[in-house]
């Protein structure tokens, strides 16, 4: 009974109505409690969706997903298009020093494993109760609760979401229940995400393409095919391209142009076309993606390291009706492999990159017969006009020096006469050069060694060709010829200070002989001269001789050898050995 004057309750509506107020609290915290974490999900989601850079995308979803249910740790693994690992994997809670201790990046094995083949989500209050749980690597912090759930859009996995050690001991269904909310709105947001990486991917390739063929358009066909492994690795982001065009019976191919760190090895490199990657896209002309694999029969094309070839694509490359090369582009094993977008945005580029080539070659060879064309014209003139004047004069000049006798004069009108033959002469090999159309004959090649060597001559020396040089001098004692006719030019412009040099190179009774004299200043017969043993080396092993006499007044030197084949025939060490010297020998 309370006191008079006082308000009081009975002691049993009391508690109830205690009990009731306790209970509007409880709720109230519980509604502002949910209030506050949907308000957190929806600054998540927000914050994911401002990103356009995927990489950026993943972290915000891993930061978002911690602060929304209180994890110490967080991570995302993104699968790969083969569903069969993991491509990317961004953690968060890790110190850069606890990452470097662990070593490797999860590889989807144990419960990472399993939400990739069953993508459902997973709550667990102790980690290591799971069956499927396969422990953590040395230096790995400790983790007991887990939650892991599927990251999604319109159905299709894009990864998985992880978080562990939840502040209160563990997670509960409502976290569960926000996460998949995140991962949700995460998915949407990395499918977008690739999206934009992708077009940005083609709009990059078609750039390339059409910065490309402009190029090439500008570009002579035996640097073309530089310009195009050096702009496909640029724009791939590859660490090697290389360029192949097989003859259409061997099985062996060989590298026609390369990009890459070992660039001379790979010039050399010899492909199996029955088991290569080029050798599949060379059967059935279809680009390809090739993963990272275990190496078994090393490609050289690709990069191989510790066994591990690495990832690449290769693309058909036809420049013209009939034949066709492959672009393959590789990148080290340890780099991401090359995308759909990619493969297309290659195949594209190289597409364009034929015709570009194609048209090139087309003007080329429309320039090359107009020059032809003018080459025969101007030779035809000079045998119907030039030389018939000359001759003429010759004549001329001919039957005046005798009217006029023996004498002073009659000789300055021989040796006038002379030279008038030997301008015909000259005049003759300018119009075998200008008449033929195989630059690699020995004429030409002659003539080239001429033109490289007199540059810094009086005036070019005088060449002349007797017999069939060309249909018997070939192969390596062609190089023999032209490896002589180089040195004994090259002593005679160089060192011999002379005003006439003359080259004279015949083939007759089965005997190719090399002649050149000069009016320069000799030198000493008893001197020993490197180049000049080269020349005889030369000649002994073609079982054939060098003679060579000089005097203050002039040097001749003549080197012979048989036009039918011989043994022990050796390459010029002069062409090969920078350090032999090329002086006057």
């Amino acid at each position: 009974m309370a006191e008079s004057g006082s308000l009081s309750f009975l002691d049993g509506p009391r508690t109830e109505l205690e009990s009731a107020i306790l209970s509007l609290v409880t709720e109230s915290e519980r509604v502002m409690r949910a209030q506050s974490r949907l308000r957190a999900l929806l600054r998540a989601t927000q914050a994911v969706l401002e990103q356009s850079d995927l990489t950026l995308v993943l972290r915000s979803i891993v930061e978002a997903a911690i602060e929304l249910v209180g994890a110490k740790y967080g991570a995302l693994g993104v699968i790969n298009p083969e569903r069969d690992a993991l491509e990317q994997f961004v953690y968060v809670g890790f110190t850069d020093d606890q990452a470097a201790a662990i070593g490797h990046l999860p590889e989807g094995h144990g419960l990472l494993g399993a939400l990739i083949t069953d993508p459902r989500p997973i709550r667990l209050a102790r980690i290591a109760d799971d069956r499927r749980s396969v422990g953590f690597p040395a230096d790995h912090p400790p983790m007991e609760s887990f939650l892991g759930v599927p990251v999604l859009a319109h159905g299709e996995v894009f990864g998985n979401l992880y978080l562990t050690e939840s502040q209160s001991g563990e997670f509960t269904r409502e976290d569960e229940q926000l996460v998949e909310a995140l991962a949700l709105t995460a998915g949407f947001a990395i499918q977008n995400a690739r999206l934009l990486a992708e077009a940005r991917t083609r709009a990059r390739w078609v750039s390339a393409a059409a910065e490309l063929s402009a190029g090439i358009a500008s570009t002579p066909t035996d640097v073309a095919l530089e310009l195009l492994v050096d702009r496909m690795r640029d724009v791939s982001d590859a660490d090697q391209v290389t360029v192949v065009f097989p003859d259409a019976d061997d099985d062996h191919i060989g590298v026609a142009a390369a990009s890459g760190p070992d660039e001379t090895s790979l010039r050399a490199a010899i492909v199996d076309r029955r088991t290569s990657l080029v050798g599949r896209v060379l059967h059935d002309g279809a680009a390809r993606l090739q993963p990272k694999h275990s190496a078994g029969e090393r490609d050289p094309l690709l990069i191989s390291l510790d066994g591990v070839a690495g990832p690449a694509m290769a693309v058909p490359l036809r420049t013209d009706g009939h034949r066709m090369g492959v672009l393959c582009i590789a990148r080290s094993p340890e780099r991401n492999r090359f995308s759909p977008a990619e493969l297309e945005g290659a195949t594209d580029l190289a597409s364009r990159a034929s015709i570009a080539l194609e048209l090139v070659r087309a003007a080329e060879d429309a320039k090359r017969a107009l020059l032809t064309d003018d080459r025969r014209r101007i030779a035809r003139d000079l045998h119907d006009h030039v030389i018939q004047q000359i001759f003429g004069t010759g004549l001329g000049l001919q039957a005046l020096a005798g009217q006029l006798g023996p004498g002073p004069a009659g000789e300055s009108l021989g040796e006038a006469i002379d030279q008038l033959d030997d301008a015909i002469e000259q005049i003759r090999t300018a119009i075998f050069a200008l008449s033929q159309r195989d630059d690699t004959s020995l004429r030409h090649r002659l003539l080239d060694v001429v033109g490289e060597v007199s540059g810094s001559a009086h005036r070019p020396p005088a060449i002349r060709f007797t017999g069939p040089v060309d249909p018997v001098v070939r192969d390596e004692l062609a190089d023999d010829v032209v490896a002589v006719a180089r040195e004994l030019l090259s002593n005679a412009i160089r060192h011999a200070h002379a005003d006439h040099v003359s080259l004279e190179v015949a083939a007759h009774d089965g005997i190719v002989s090399v002649m050149v004299e000069d009016d320069g200043v000799g030198f000493d017969n008893d001197v020993h001269r490197s180049g000049l043993d080269n020349l005889h080396v030369r000649a002994t092993l073609r079982q054939g001789l060098f003679e060579v006499k000089s005097s203050p007044v002039g040097t001749a030197a003549r080197w012979t050898a048989p036009t039918a084949p011989t043994l022990n025939v050796i390459p010029d060490r002069r062409q090969h050995d920078p350090s032999v010297p090329r002086g006057r020998s």
